[in-house]
């Protein structure tokens, strides 16, 4: 089969790695790809025009288009490939412009949740006009406060703030002063859960569908989750608290009833569900949906799936995912991910990177990379690499990343040193 995969972060590195191990991959090419990607396909830079992306496909015969990250989603992609004869044949990964609103309004997933019984924190939705209600509505609620821009914010469309007075500004912020942009024209104010975050991961067919390995990420630039949010610093998986029992809870509370209420609604969705949860007393909450696997999570996952994924994507197009055997290796894989200097404010880029060569018994995802003419890996983003390795215990897994963490040389490189720390703890 020839695949063609969109997106250049380290979350499709690591599934460009997955589908080249499959033996029923012709070819791949990935767009627009980054420095590390070469090794696993043809590197091609076709843009974000639909058409451009059709083009390409209908030339180089492609029967699977995986789309890694959210926007073109949300764009319509899945909606623009069906309605065309030319290429209504391909199976895409990633549902239909309107179940992709899961991710691209918040307001839209929270009804979605409250509509199926979900188990999620309450909230109201408030637009620009609504200012002031909304500040009477914060004012029913408990601190610390959480404000969701209900668009899509590059992950940074979500505040928690520990006071009114900052909870109204932010408000302010948000609402009357587009801080978000177009992101944040709703502002969804809800209660906050406090707990312990799990990242959970389904494959769906529309009917049918298989659960991927679980993860944990860690969003925060500073050790002890303190400092601003990012694209994610590190992950784990497996997760400790996310038992047989656990994750019952989650099937059966969240996971089975999201896709009876995707059909109810006639949401055509096929492909990765993302769900965040929040683990509240041992039971789960979900805090968010997104339309497509997580970042830095998908490091930690795809290497513990031992079975096929590409004919787990041919399933899907056919509608047969029941058929599909999700085999997972019972090993704790961990990552973390190298930073640059001021990330994720302002940071430079093209530093030259070094010591990757050094590195063993460990996957290398890149993320933010760039080569130069001289054949040089550069940096070219805030997130840079993610080292992952494998342990029987979580410590050994760790402590393997952070040893090749260290063999990886630029300028500003920045790390945090307590990934799975809080996992360990609870271990005790």
């Amino acid at each position: 089969m020839k695949i063609l995969l969109l997106g250049s972060g380290a979350r499709e590195h690591a599934i460009a790695k997955k589908i080249r191990e499959s033996r029923l991959c012709e070819e791949l090419f990935i767009s627009p790809a980054n420095a590390g990607m070469i090794s696993e396909g043809e590197c091609v830079n076709l843009g974000s025009d639909f058409e451009n992306i059709k083009a390409f496909a209908i030339e180089k015969g492609i029967d699977i288009l995986v789309v890694g990250n959210e926007q073109p989603l949300v764009d319509g992609i899945a909606d623009s490939f069906a309605s065309d004869e030319r290429t209504c044949h391909i199976n895409v990964i990633g549902p239909k412009k309107a179940a992709a609103m899961l991710e691209g309004s918040k307001d839209f997933a929270k009804e979605f949740m409250f509509k199926n019984n979900i188990p999620t924190a309450r909230y109201r939705t408030f637009g620009k006009e609504d200012l002031k209600e909304a500040k009477q509505f914060l004012k029913t609620m408990n601190p610390p406060y959480v404000l969701k821009a209900d668009g899509l914010a590059a992950g940074k469309g979500v505040v928690i703030l520990p006071t009114l007075e900052e909870a109204e500004l932010e408000l302010d912020a948000m609402l009357s002063q587009a801080k978000f942009g177009d992101a944040s024209a709703k502002v969804v104010i809800e209660e906050f859960l406090s707990g312990i975050e799990c990242s959970v991961f389904v494959l769906t067919d529309a009917k049918h569908y298989k659960i991927l390995p679980e993860a944990k990420d860690y969003k925060r630039i500073g050790e002890g989750d303190t400092g601003l949010n990012t694209g994610g610093m590190g992950s784990v998986s497996p997760v400790v608290f996310a038992d047989k029992e656990f994750m019952q809870k989650v099937e059966d509370r969240i996971i089975r009833p999201t896709i009876e209420g995707l059909q109810k609604d006639n949401l055509e969705y096929r492909g990765f569900i993302f769900i965040g949860l929040m683990s509240v007393a041992g039971e789960p909450y979900v805090i968010e949906y997104n339309v497509r696997m997580g970042d830095p999570e998908t490091e930690s996952v795809m290497p513990r799936i031992e079975s096929d994924l590409v004919e787990a994507f041919d399933l899907i197009g056919k509608g047969e995912l029941d058929k599909y055997e999700m085999k997972i290796k019972s090993d704790y894989c961990t990552t973390v991910m190298l930073v640059s200097k001021g990330y994720p404010e302002s940071y430079e880029k093209g530093k030259v990177m070094s010591g990757m060569d050094l590195c063993e018994d460990c996957f290398l995802f890149h993320a933010g990379t760039k080569a130069d003419v001289e054949g040089r890996i550069l940096t070219a983003g805030g997130r840079v690499i993610a080292v992952t390795s494998f342990g029987k215990t979580m410590e050994e897994a760790l402590a393997n990343c952070y040893r090749q963490a260290e063999k990886i040389d630029f300028e500003g490189k920045t790390l945090r040193r307590d990934i799975g720390k809080d996992l360990m703890n609870l271990l005790k």
